[in-house]
């Protein structure tokens, strides 16, 4: 019997959902949690699939670590804690392609990519839905430039060192790139707060207009009788 798990590297813990997954094959979960969590201890932080294979006979498992999914690789590489909700408008990170290789050699085993350039293709590709730039660029950018061979060089020899001048550059044009994003975003909101406060203004005043609109004209008041005789006499 196989039972598959999505857990946190080296902190798996006790729970409903796990009682109802492993209760069926009658094993200890104590002892499921501990072999599990020793087995995905390099991965701490991260979510990784692993994989119970378990004999119902003699209630004995074998727990197999898969390499974590290439979104949680990225987070761990480059130091972010989730994806980008606006990828068009909000970067995240940008990471060097010595990084992108490193993580395409740690997930290759469990891809069903035909060679490391192929699966660090599929590392940018993941880049592109993450809001993550590669070398300064958009990574589907850099997707077109894996196929026309411009980084087979770094690919070849499996370089997943960045150079430290290399580094500080992509740093900085980051640095540049994030504060032109956060002020574009306020500006944004503002003009959002702007709009809104105008629509607003313009409720309350069309009801106003109207009721004003539907005033009765105001009657010139009448002179009394009396001083109208009077008038006469003169």
């Amino acid at each position: 019997m196989q039972i598959k798990l999505l857990v946190e590297g080296g902190s798996m813990q006790p729970g409903p959902a796990l009682s109802q997954k492993l209760g069926p094959a009658g094993i200890n979960v104590n002892q499921v949690i501990q072999k599990v969590n020793d087995a995905t201890k390099d991965f701490k932080g991260l979510k990784v699939p692993v994989e119970l294979d378990v004999d119902l006979a003699s209630k004995s498992f074998d727990v197999k670590v898969f390499s974590p999914p290439v979104s949680e690789l990225l987070k761990r590489e480059l130091g972010f804690e989730k994806g980008s909700g606006l990828q068009k408008k909000m970067k995240i990170a940008n990471a060097s392609i010595e990084q992108i290789i490193s993580v395409a050699k740690i997930k290759l085993p469990n891809m069903l990519c035909k060679d490391l350039k192929a699966a660090v293709k599929t590392v940018a590709g993941t880049c592109v839905s993450l809001g993550v730039l590669i070398e300064n660029k958009l990574a589907a950018e850099v997707e077109k430039e894996i196929d026309k061979g411009k980084y087979d060089k770094e690919i070849k020899s499996e370089r997943t060192e960045t150079p430290a001048e290399k580094k500080a550059e992509l740093d900085k044009y980051f640095l540049e790139l994030k504060t032109q994003q956060e002020l574009a975003m306020k500006q944004e909101a503002a003009a959002k707060e702007a709009e809104a406060a105008a629509k607003e203004a313009a409720k309350g005043a069309v009801p106003a207009a109207v009721g004003e609109a539907a005033k009765p004209a105001e009657k010139k008041e009448e002179k009394p009788k009396e001083e109208k005789k009077e008038a006469k006499k003169k």
